[in-house]
């Protein structure tokens, strides 16, 4: 990883590729990742010296993205948890717990991150095996197994073999988005695509999908922007 100077700082994440000709830039969309993609035998000096030629349209590009920034979890600072938000506050004990609109986190302000990161990943898994299992019997169907991943590009996926798999960042949004992710995904035990007949389960086991779909195209970006570690 490269830093470029000046306020603020931005971490650019260097990508030797076999297929780069040629040294290219590219923005998140979900979380204003920047990325410098380079050819294998490129010299990082060079890469620098690209990164510093396009500076102007880096930091322009980063600032039209509205709410671009990442949230850093930090003590004091405010994190989404099942749609609300929650302070982080230090705290005596062994285990993450909620109080009120208060996440206490045991430990250093520097494991408040990774602490909170794993305490979500047990969160969301409780909560989407839950609603999956839920919407598979209305559906008649079970599913193989159900993983969770830090995912960037979908929100869940089932594979043809009835294996699900979800992000775990869902636990951040509000209960019935949730829950409308898991229903989309167990849909597709029924029918795997997304043909009429697909919507039909979908609005027989959700029937206010599109609501739910709405707010994680509003809103999902969001999610990907609070940063667990450094």
């Amino acid at each position: 990883m490269a830093i470029l100077p000046g306020p603020p700082p931005v971490e650019v994440h260097l990508k030797r590729s076999a297929r780069a000709r040629r040294f290219s830039l590219r923005v998140s969309r979900l979380d204003g990742k920047v990325t410098l993609s380079m050819p294998l035998r490129a010299r990082e000096g060079e890469a620098l010296a690209f990164l510093r030629g396009n500076e102007d349209w880096l930091r322009q590009t980063l600032s039209a993205m509205p709410g671009s920034a990442l949230q850093a979890v930090r003590p004091g600072a405010a994190i989404p948890v099942e749609g609300d938000d929650l302070i982080l506050t230090p705290a005596t004990g062994r285990g993450v717990r909620v109080e009120g609109q208060m996440l206490l986190v045991p430990g250093s302000a520097e494991t408040m991150g990774p602490r909170v990161a794993a305490w979500l990943k047990v969160l969301a898994r409780d909560r989407l095996a839950a609603a999956s299992t839920r919407y598979a019997g209305l559906v008649g169907r079970s599913y193989a197994s159900l993983a969770i991943r830090d995912t960037r590009s979908r929100w869940g996926s089932c594979s043809p073999d009835g294996r699900l798999m979800y992000s775990w960042r869902l636990i951040m949004a509000p209960p019935a988005v949730l829950d409308y992710v898991a229903a989309h995904e167990v849909a597709h035990l029924v029918e795997l695509n997304h043909s009429a007949a697909y919507w039909k389960v979908v609005t027989g086991i959700c029937p206010d999908w599109k609501d739910h779909r709405a707010w994680l195209k509003s809103n999902g970006n969001t999610l990907h922007r609070v940063r667990f570690q450094d």
